[in-house]
């Protein structure tokens, strides 16, 4: 039976990588293994063996930590780890165990750690060739990165009602409040399952489940869709229709 995750920490600071070792010390249910400056030697190390668990860098050259988690194994767990609380990154590259920020605080890691499935147990790492549907949506559980004020989490999809254009970016909106995503809503729409979400106009996307009812809108044929937190969602004519159909179908 499997007694620890083997671990490999992806850094290209040496004393970044020892800290996290160190760190890792109180924790024997992750053996640190191996250890890459780089995503080059990242790979190398996958490649040549069995990794249960990468801690990897997001800032680092040539590859960066989000190129890099695009390769690792479905079957291996990553968890980022960055100096930097702000920027913009793809974050629907993203499904991670969870997001630390250096200088890692010990206290933080062990929640990290808390998150992984018991040394031994039967569950395995999700394989997103078999949670994807043919149209390749994402799969509920999903995890993206979301900045709310000083504080960097992952929000998991099931977790989102609303998506907002705004210029080039995108307001989300979730239970953990509003936070904004550098993606276009066009592209946002092409990863979501109608199954769950609903483009009301060309300025909103919202979950089909966080609606609580539907009045009419101030134009002839608009809705107004009012969410669970009482926002009101201007629907388009043309989309007014497909929504009633949508809940006429139901």
């Amino acid at each position: 039976m499997q007694t620890s995750y083997k671990t490999l920490i992806v850094d290209d600071e040496r004393l970044a990588r020892n800290e996290l070792k160190r760190l890792l010390k109180a924790h024997p249910e992750c053996e640190v293994v191996a250890e890459a400056a780089s995503a080059k030697e990242a790979l190398k190390v996958l490649a040549q063996q069995s990794i249960d668990l990468v801690f990897l860098d997001i800032q680092m050259p040539e590859v960066s930590g989000i190129e890099l988690a695009q390769d690792i194994p479905a079957c291996t767990r990553f968890v980022f780890c960055t100096a930097f609380n702000s920027y913009a990154l793809d974050a629907f590259s993203l499904n991670a165990i969870d997001y630390l920020l250096k200088p890692v605080a010990p206290e933080r890691l062990a929640k990290t750690i808390a998150r992984l499935p018991a040394v031994g147990s039967t569950e395995h790492a999700p394989d997103p060739a078999t949670q994807l549907p043919a149209a390749h949506y994402l799969p509920e559980h999903h995890g993206i990165l979301l900045k709310f004020g000083d504080i960097n989490r992952i929000v998991r999809l099931h977790e989102i009602y609303r998506f907002e254009s705004v210029g080039n970016h995108a307001a989300v909106y979730s239970s953990h409040g509003k936070s904004f995503l550098h993606s276009s809503l066009a592209r946002i729409e092409q990863k979501l399952d109608p199954s769950f979400y609903f483009k009301a106009s060309r300025a909103d996307i919202i979950r089909l489940d966080a609606i609580e009812h539907i009045e009419a809108g101030i134009s002839a044929g608009s809705m107004l869709a009012v969410l669970h937190d009482g926002q009101q969602i201007d629907v388009s004519r043309r989309q007014a229709q497909q929504l009633r159909l949508l809940f006429s179908s139901l």
